[in-house]
C-alpha cells in the first residue's frame, strides 16, 4: 500500500488569527507580551518556518479524517465559559501511580520521578506532587482479559470516581497512570487514557508503548481468568511489565502532557504538527511532536501564567539531568541496587535540539 500523504495547509491569515484573534482586547493582551515571545508565536504564520510546520495526514485511519471536529482557536478557548484554570489555592497536579510501573520497585520509583520532573518543567510554574502508588485492589474497580489480545484490562471509569474521590483540596488535577491496558465500557476494545475536564481527573495506561505490546511474543497474555470473586485482585500480584526504554518514557512523556493538556481546557489540535494533535494508533501518536504549536503554546501560558524561556529552559535541564529526580540518593537507598538509575533520554535529543533554536529566537 502506497501511503499518500495529505498536508493540511492554512494560509497565514488563518494561522495569525487563530493566534491573536480580531479581538482588540485579545489583540493588545498578545502585544503586552515579551518581545521574544511574539517573535517565537509569529513563527506559526511564516510558511517557511523551520520551528512549525503543517499537520501531515498519512492516512485515512489518522484522526482528524475520522473524527471530525470543530477547530479551537485562541479566542475560543479564552472565552469558553467552562474552561478550568489553575487558581492560587489550587494549582497543584497530582500523579497517582495505580500498581507497579516497572519490574522492580526501584525502576518503578525512578519512573514516576521522570515522569513528574517532566510535567514540572512542562506546565512550569505548577506543583506537581506525587500520591503513594496504590494497587490496583485499592480502586475497587472492575477488571477483564480482553477476548482479542488475552490481556488484563481494568476499567477506567471506576478508576475516574476513585481518583475523583481521593482528590486534595489544592489539586488543580489528579491523574492516575498505570502499566495495565484500560477499557472504557465493555463493548470497546481499550483505551489509552480517559479524562473529565469537570472533575479535573484522568487516567492514562503505558501498557500499549511497550516495544512488544502488537508482537506475537508478548508476555502479557492471560491464560484463563481465575477470578473467584470481583474482589479477588491477586491476578495483578505479578502481571506483566515492559522494560522502561527511552521511546516508552517519551510515550509517555507525550501521553500525560497531551491529556493534562485537555484538562486546561486545549482541545485537539488542527492548526499545525503539535502536541495537542488527536492520534488514533500508535504510529500517529509516534509523528506528534512533543511541543505546543505556538496557538496552543499561547493557551497554556494564559491559563498557567509562565515565562517562555524559563519553560524552555527547564525542559532543558530535565533532558540534560540523566540521573534520577534525586540528587545524592540516600545511603540506606543505595544498597537495594542502583539507587540512581540514569534516566533514558536518548529519544529526547532531537527534541532538545529544536527547544535550542527556539531559545535562540527567544532571546535574540
Amino acid at each position: 500500500m502506497v501511503e499518500r500523504m495529505q498536508i493540511i495547509r492554512h494560509s497565514e491569515q488563518t494561522l495569525k488569527t487563530a493566534l491573536i484573534s480580531k479581538n482588540p482586547v485579545l489583540v493588545s493582551q498578545y502585544e503586552k507580551l515579551d518581545a521574544g515571545e511574539q517573535r517565537l508565536m509569529n513563527e506559526a504564520f511564516q510558511p517557511a518556518s523551520d520551528l512549525f510546520g503543517p499537520i501531515t495526514l498519512h492516512s485515512p485511519s489518522d484522526w482528524i479524517t475520522s473524527h471530525p471536529e470543530a477547530p479551537q482557536d485562541f479566542e475560543q478557548f479564552f472565552s469558553d465559559p467552562y474552561r478550568k484554570t489553575p487558581s492560587p489555592d489550587k494549582r497543584s497536579i497530582y500523579i497517582q501511580a495505580i500498581g507497579s510501573l516497572g519490574n522492580t520497585r526501584i525502576i518503578s520509583e525512578e519512573y514516576i520521578k521522570w515522569l513528574t520532573g517532566y510535567c514540572k518543567a512542562y506546565f512550569y510554574g505548577l506543583r506537581v506532587k506525587l500520591l503513594e502508588p496504590v494497587p490496583v485492589s485499592a480502586t475497587r474497580c472492575s477488571f477483564r482479559v480482553n477476548e482479542n489480545t488475552q490481556n488484563l484490562q481494568i476499567h477506567a471509569g471506576d478508576i475516574l470516581k476513585f481518583l475523583k474521590k481521593k482528590k486534595p483540596e489544592d489539586a488543580f488535577c489528579i491523574v492516575g497512570i498505570t502499566m495495565i491496558d484500560l477499557y472504557p465500557r465493555d463493548s470497546w476494545n481499550f483505551v489509552f487514557g480517559q479524562a473529565s475536564l469537570t472533575d479535573g481527573v484522568g487516567i492514562f495506561s503505558f501498557a500499549r508503548y511497550g516495544s512488544d505490546f502488537y508482537s506475537m511474543r508478548y508476555e502479557g497474555k492471560v491464560k484463563k481468568l481465575k477470578k473467584t470473586s470481583s474482589s479477588d485482585y491477586s491476578i495483578f500480584n505479578n502481571y506483566y511489565i515492559p522494560e522502561i526504554t527511552s521511546v516508552l518514557l517519551l510515550r509517555s512523556c507525550k501521553t500525560l502532557t497531551h491529556e493534562i493538556g485537555h484538562i486546561f481546557g486545549l482541545r485537539h489540535c488542527q492548526w499545525l504538527a503539535c502536541l495537542m494533535q488527536g492520534s488514533n494508533h500508535l504510529e500517529e501518536a509516534d509523528r506528534r511532536p512533543l511541543n505546543l504549536c505556538p496557538i496552543c503554546l499561547r493557551k497554556l501560558q494564559c491559563a498557567v501564567g509562565f515565562s517562555i524561556v524559563e519553560r524552555y529552559k527547564a525542559l532543558v535541564r530535565w533532558i540534560d539531568d540523566e540521573s534520577s529526580g534525586t540528587p545524592g540518593a540516600t545511603p540506606e537507598h543505595s544498597r537495594e541496587g542502583n539507587g540512581n538509575l540514569p534516566k533514558p533520554v536518548e529519544a529526547f535529543k532531537e527534541w532538545k535540539e529544536w527547544i535550542i533554536k527556539c531559545l535562540a529566537v527567544l532571546q535574540k
